[in-house]
């Protein structure tokens, strides 16, 4: 990810809609997955470990961070262990987790597949693997430039990268749906700048603009709660889960 775009990241997470929303659809899906007790949890691109805050509820957790920086302040929120890494080379022992975390991470891994099947290399049978990616190929922009993503997911194409790599694709499900509409309109116009002129998404404006913007997302994670799942939206949401070998 561009450094300034990764500054602006850290610097916004607690308090920018996007995160705030995608934390709400996030918490919907980890209370409806059924974890052992004193599970084992892996936030695989933790970032500033601000996930870390919300999956402590859930296990015990530990996170891995390729970013030294964010990595820093990730352990400096005192929850568990944060390893610096690849998730191409996990550096834990087979089946060590009850549940991985991807969110918004495995987009910028140049072989998906490999990073899906270190990821359930680590996972125990049984374990779960809760993911988001952006959603459709046909958005590309330069946001997706300045934060070095390889790719923009589908469907088809999340679940058959999933199962290659030996997961059992659980539910899957769109969000940000009713926004997709104006933030394509947006990407596509930005796509006749040149990269210098290019201005991050990652701005909060007035308190009532940022509080406006996440509504949706409050009243779609209300839906996911239900077991329902959203036919579009900006964002690809999936739970995997780990058949164990021979499965």
């Amino acid at each position: 990810m561009d450094k300034r775009e990764l500054n602006a990241l850290l610097a916004m997470d607690d308090h920018h809609w996007w995160y705030r929303g995608r934390r709400r659809i996030i918490r919907a899906e980890l209370d409806r997955l059924p974890l052992p007790p004193r599970a084992r949890v892996l936030d695989a691109g933790c970032g500033s470990g601000r996930m870390l805050v919300e999956l402590v509820r859930y296990a015990e957790v530990h996170g891995i961070e390729l970013d030294e920086d964010a990595a820093q302040l990730a352990r400096a929120r005192g929850l568990g262990e944060v390893r610096i890494g690849r998730l191409e080379e996990l550096p834990w022992e087979d089946g060590a987790f009850d549940l991985i975390t991807a969110f918004d991470v495995i987009e910028h891994t140049p072989d998906d597949r490999r990073t899906l099947s270190e990821l359930q290399r680590v996972s125990a049978p049984g374990g779960w693997l809760l993911l988001t990616v952006p959603a459709y190929q046909a958005l590309w922009s330069q946001h997706d430039e300045v934060n070095h993503h390889y790719r923009r997911y589908g469907r088809p194409t999340l679940r058959a990268t999933a199962t290659d790599a030996g997961w059992r694709v659980r539910r899957m499900t769109s969000f940000n749906s009713l926004l997709l509409a104006p933030a394509a309109a947006v990407r596509l116009a930005r796509r006749r700048r040149r990269r210098s002129d290019y201005e991050s998404e990652l701005t909060i404006g007035p308190p009532w603009l940022n509080s406006a913007l996440e509504q949706p997302l409050r009243a779609e994670a209300r839906w996911l709660a239900t077991g329902h799942t959203l036919p579009f939206g900006l964002s690809l949401l999936a739970v995997l889960e780990n058949p164990g070998p021979g499965q």
